[in-house]
């Protein structure tokens, strides 16, 4: 008896070592994953101090070498500076008009081609799809002289509508987004409420957007970002020293022969700002958006 019982002691023992160890492996394979994650965070996240801690140098400062990790003087003033140096509440407004339009301008005509697609059978839909999706192989460098000489000809240089009215014409990434979300709502939706005598506009203003809020944020977010920070489009389309945009209007930092990079790098900072502020209040829509299976949720 006293054997049996020993040998049972034996077998416990031996899962119980058997147990621990593996939840020590498995610890252990937590530990190094966030080891490794807070250390790429870290390197990710380094040039964004870096900025920080340029904007708040002095010029002697930031043109010192070895060059400085942590500022020896904080020199706030940097950011009053800034502003006062460039008409940066003007160019502020232009740049919000533009992208609260490109912003509409994608929400709208990405959404209702996205539903055509994916909940309106006709001939050669697929095709046309593949056709759209082929588009994002095309550099935009290679359209840029077709696009100027084209807004030359219509007179719409050196004004606001070369950089919002594409925006409502689609993109072929955003339909691609939408269209794969609006796929994973059900199509017993649609015949309901065509029973009850609802048009494809209505579907899709009154069904399809409120349960693909998740994608259409997603879609937003981008369009804001891409708004926001272009510099290219204006640089080309607008000549006006008035109608300049935010990243225009950082130039006046570069001069012939130095560049206030304290100041350059707090204009940047307050730049930057809103996009980050934007991502965080709407990042749990932002990933929600991205799973192409959360529409069949809804």
């Amino acid at each position: 008896m006293s054997t049996i019982v020993h040998k049972e002691n034996t077998v416990v023992q031996k899962k119980s070592s058997y147990f621990q160890s593996v939840t020590f492996k498995k610890r252990m394979v937590k530990t190094i994953v966030m080891v490794i994650l807070i250390l790429g965070s870290l390197l990710i996240l380094s040039p964004i101090w870096w900025m920080v801690a340029t904007s708040v140098k002095s010029m002697k400062e930031v043109m010192s070498y070895p060059p400085t990790f942590l500022p020896k003087e904080w020199h706030w003033d940097n950011y009053i500076q800034a502003i006062q140096s460039a008409p940066f509440a003007r160019y502020t407004m232009n740049t919000l008009f533009i992208t609260v339009f490109v912003v509409i301008g994608n929400v709208l005509s990405n959404s209702f081609i996205a539903y055509g697609f994916a909940k309106i059978p006709f001939k050669g839909r697929n095709v046309l799809f593949a056709i759209v999706l082929a588009t994002m192989m095309i550099p935009g460098f290679v359209t840029l002289v077709p696009q100027y000489v084209l807004y030359a000809k219509l007179g719409w240089l050196n004004t606001y509508l070369p950089l919002i009215v594409p925006a409502f014409f689609g993109s072929a990434f955003n339909i691609f987004l939408l269209r794969q979300f609006f796929l994973t709502i059900p199509n017993e939706l649609i015949e309901a409420a065509k029973i009850d005598g609802a048009s494809h506009f209505f579907i899709w203003w009154k069904i399809f957007i409120p349960l693909a809020m998740p994608a259409i944020a997603t879609v937003a977010i981008f369009s804001f970002n891409g708004a926001w920070n272009d510099f290219l489009g204006p640089l080309l389309f607008i000549n006006d020293e008035t109608m300049y945009t935010l990243q225009l209007g950082l130039q006046v930092f570069k001069g012939q022969n130095a560049t206030q990079w304290n100041l350059l790098m707090a204009g940047s900072l307050m730049v930057l700002l809103p996009v980050i502020i934007l991502f965080f209040i709407f990042q749990r829509y932002f990933i929600e958006g991205m799973n192409l299976t959360a529409g069949s949720k809804g």
